[in-house]
């Protein structure tokens, strides 16, 4: 049993690996079983879980050994009859009042990964604690009899059920975002799903209210084009291009499972997600006049920080990782909560990250304010100071990576760059903030001998200039 489990490991956001390697039926059931026992420790699961998959390859058949696990262990199942985006089976969870769901996704991973993650009964991530536990449980023997569990039978006795939280989701939406102001503002919007799960909610949801919209990559395809169904710029090449050849006036687009977004502005620009983090305080503030407080990560956006500042807003920073920014959406008022990878959530939804929402309300932000992204941007940067962003990739051994954080927290270089450095945090890696408010953040890979490194200045050559600070910093140590 221990060779099987030992590969077995929860990251930041579930167990993730290769198909036919160790991600395989055998290592699934032993994940699901553990969340069954762990359900089972906890008086959870009378409330019975939803189990759902994104477009990914075998993601039905992963479902349905998940689902004769749980039967098998007397919790029953809600399953959706086809692939869905991550944050509409968080919102099933919610809609159901389940003990939580059971996720076959590996995000925005290339095409060969798979992965699987428990959701909570409160929609979002599951933090550490739950994590641990149910990685301690892998190992458990899986129920008696889950591989002959008959699904048709299940059904029909009550111990399985076919959701479809669609409509109440669609319906959901429109609590949150104005459809109206989109669909009379005459936007031309192309999206693209890149062949994932986003592929029957974003588009179709705008067309349902009246919204004019094309498709690109739209059809399900497990190997997503031969390319990665991430939303950054250089996988988003095709969405810009049409976007200019159309004369359209947006661009949005979803990852894998459509918890990330992607936007390009009418010039073919890409916007980043820390740029759409942005917009969308402004908006929110602006526009809807939400009240609360503002969560990123470490390695968010100090624009967020300003433009909070000019509105009397408290900003609390998290380590990288959504189940984070879930914690605080979870106690208290939240007007938004961000992160540079391309993750957002609102005060009023689930707490997790949802790309459609998050590209419905840049939809709404580019209708109401009449004008192209990039210029309501300029003029912010204008107002509280410009910044430019980049993250980079630092060859770096493993073994190495523990002592080098240690050194840095305990022997700080004074200035980098020819700056002061105003002060460190090391919430996560460690974070070292400069007098010009201008930052960088090492942080180790938890799966690489890779060392990833934030920086953020006012503009390309300075943040070009503290790159090649940090580099040889790294390299001195």
């Amino acid at each position: 049993m221990a060779s099987r489990t030992r590969h077995i490991k929860f990251g930041t956001d579930g167990w993730r690996a290769i198909m036919c390697d160790t991600f395989t039926f055998e290592n699934v059931r032993l994940v699901v079983q553990a969340i069954a026992a762990y359900l089972l420790s906890n008086s959870k699961s009378e409330r019975g879980i939803v189990v759902g998959h994104d477009a990914r390859f075998l993601g039905e058949r992963f479902a349905e050994e998940a689902a004769k696990v749980l039967i098998a262990n007397g919790i029953k199942v809600y399953m959706l009859p086809d692939d869905a985006p991550t944050p509409v089976i968080a919102y099933a969870v919610t809609l159901h009042r389940t003990a939580g769901a059971v996720v076959f996704t590996a995000s925005h991973n290339p095409p060969e990964y798979n992965g699987i993650k428990y959701i909570p009964e409160y929609g979002g991530p599951a933090g550490t604690d739950i994590t641990k536990a149910i990685e301690s449980k892998v190992g458990v023997p899986v129920a008696e009899g889950a591989e002959s569990v008959d699904l048709s039978a299940a059904q029909s006795e009550g111990r399985l059920e076919i959701i479809d939280p669609r409509e109440e989701y669609f319906h959901h939406l429109s609590s949150l975002v104005d459809f109206k102001a989109i669909a009379e503002s005459g936007l031309k919007i192309v999206c693209d799903p890149m062949h994932g799960s986003g592929r029957h909610y974003l588009a179709e949801v705008l067309r349902a209210n009246g919204c004019q919209v094309e498709v690109i990559r739209g059809n399900r395809d497990p190997l997503f084009g031969g390319g990665m169904p991430e939303p950054t710029a250089s996988q988003l090449v095709p969405l810009a291009d049409r976007v200019r050849e159309s004369g359209s006036h947006l661009g949005l687009a979803t990852d894998g499972d459509a918890d990330r977004f992607g936007v390009i502005d009418s010039t073919g620009q890409y916007i980043t997600p820390n740029q759409v983090v942005s917009l969308l305080l402004v908006h929110l503030v602006e526009q809807r006049r939400y009240k609360g407080e503002v969560v990123r990560t470490v390695a968010t956006t100090h624009l967020v920080d300003r433009l909070a500042a000019r509105y009397g807003l408290n900003v609390l920073e998290t380590p990288v990782g959504f189940k984070y920014i879930c914690e605080h959406m979870r106690q208290k008022p939240v007007i938004i909560g961000g992160e540079e990878s391309g993750g957002l959530s609102i005060g009023g939804h689930i707490p997790e990250k949802d790309g459609v929402l998050a590209n419905l309300l840049v939809a709404e932000m580019r209708a109401v304010w009449g004008e192209n992204l990039s210029s309501i941007l300029n003029r912010i940067m204008a107002d509280v100071g410009p910044a430019v962003s980049r993250r980079i990739d630092l060859s770096y051994p493993d073994e190495k990576k523990t002592s080098l954080l240690k050194n840095l927290t305990a022997a700080p270089p004074e200035t980098v760059a020819g700056r002061k450095v105003a002060r460190i945090t090391d919430i996560d890696g460690v974070k070292f903030v400069l007098e010009d408010d201008s930052w960088f953040l090492i942080r180790p890979s938890g799966t690489e001998p890779l060392l990833r490194v934030y920086v953020e200045a006012e503009s390309e050559e300075k943040v070009q200039e503290i790159q090649d600070a940090v580099a040889e910093i790294v390299h001195q140590h």
